[in-house]
């Protein structure tokens, strides 16, 4: 039986962290970072970081949902950054930085929005949720540089400070969800 893969298209801070994290998840056969939510084509690292084009730092999965569903990347995607903070992921500040679900299908959105529904009501955080939920129209997949960062250069400060704090959480939390 042939599966068929979906993709999921997120935004939650530095791309650089959630694709770190993506990339180990059983499942996810691939990880892009890019841009997304955004008005000017084609826009820049650059240009993004500005903030001028209304982009977030975004990436874009593509998984199985006979292997993992879209729910439990949600719930990944929570559990590695703040989705309470507006416009904000530690130091990274601005609107590239928001957290945003931009979804493919009346189903993600459905899904989407029940599982902030359920986590706001959980009081896992002291602060409500403000993590957007926007029909997904484009991605623009980032330079070359950005795919793979971390892989790329786990020595690099932020990579070491940053990044592999929250790649250190996430495995110990989703040990069970983890390619072998």
């Amino acid at each position: 039986m042939e599966s068929k893969h979906e993709l999921a298209t997120l935004a939650g801070g530095c791309f650089w962290c959630i694709e770190a994290v993506f990339k180990e998840l059983r499942g996810v056969s691939k990880v892009e970072s890019g841009y997304s939510g955004g008005t000017t084509p084609n826009p820049t690292y650059r240009q993004v970081c500005d903030g001028t084009t209304g982009h977030a730092e975004a990436v874009q999965v593509t998984f199985d949902p006979a292997e993992i569903s879209y729910k439990d990347l949600l719930n990944v995607f929570f559990s590695v950054h703040d989705p309470t903070t507006l416009n904000r992921q530690g130091a990274d500040v601005g609107t590239q930085y928001r957290s945003v679900i931009f979804y493919h299908s009346m189903d993600q959105e459905k899904t989407a929005k029940m599982l902030m529904d359920e986590l706001d009501h959980s009081n896992t955080w002291d602060n409500p949720i403000v993590t957007q939920i926007q029909p997904f129209e484009k991605f623009y997949k980032a330079e070359d540089y950005h795919q793979d960062y971390f892989a790329n250069n786990p020595n690099q400060p932020y990579c070491s400070v940053v990044v592999a704090p929250k790649v250190a959480k996430f495995r110990k939390h989703f040990l069970d969800k983890l390619k072998k």
